[in-house]
This record gives C-alpha cells, sequence and structure tokens, in this order.
C-alpha cells in the first residue's frame, strides 16, 4: 500500500491565482515541506497537458532529484498557491533557468 503525500497546503485551501490549466513537476520539498521555490526551468512539454515547467527548492541532492516518489505533476496553480513569486515567469520560453534572488525575484542562470 502506497502512502498518500500531505501537503503543506491542503487542496481546499488553493486559490485561484493564475487561469493557465497546464500542469509542472514539483518537489516535496516544496509541496510538502513547504520550502519556496529556489530553482525553476521550463522544458520541452511532455505532453500537451504538461507546461514543461520544473520547480526545486534548491535544496534537493542529485538522489532525492532521482527519487521519484520526491516529485509529482501538479498544476501550476497549485505551485503558485506555495510560492507566487514564479507567477510573472511563467509565460517566459522553454529553455528558461531562472534562480531566486535575495530579494526574492528571480534571475536566468548564466550557462
Amino acid at each position: 500500500m502506497s502512502k498518500i503525500k500531505k501537503l503543506k497546503i491542503p487542496e481546499d485551501q488553493l486559490e485561484l491565482l493564475i487561469d493557465k490549466v497546464a500542469g509542472c513537476f514539483a518537489t516535496n520539498k516544496i509541496t510538502v515541506e513547504g520550502m519556496p521555490v529556489g530553482f525553476m526551468y521550463r522544458e520541452e512539454q511532455s505532453e500537451a497537458i504538461d507546461s514543461g515547467w520544473r520547480f526545486f527548492s534548491g535544496t534537493e541532492s542529485q538522489d532525492y532529484v532521482d527519487d521519484k516518489r520526491k516529485s509529482d505533476f501538479y498544476p501550476l496553480n497549485t505551485i503558485a498557491n506555495y510560492d507566487p513569486a514564479i507567477i510573472p515567469y511563467l509565460d517566459m520560453p522553454e529553455g528558461t533557468e531562472l534562480e531566486r534572488n535575495e530579494d526574492g525575484t528571480f534571475s536566468p542562470i548564466e550557462s
């Protein structure tokens, strides 16, 4: 029997912050532990409902990220409720990689 994740924000407490219906991946550090998004990137959509956005706290180890039980697919609006600071960046194109600044905004990662 699998254990159901206890999310930091119960579904009935989520507000409609964005009208995008697409989904994204986020780690348990954000959705279960309630940490802010520290790093986000947008890759090519894996399916029509996928926005391509991937959200991390920035504290995840590679082993943590590799464990499929430590992340899940959520509506973008759900992650916007966890960290509204991501909202201004959600229309950025595929290939975008952003990290959080000390002031709470995000800046592109120089490659």
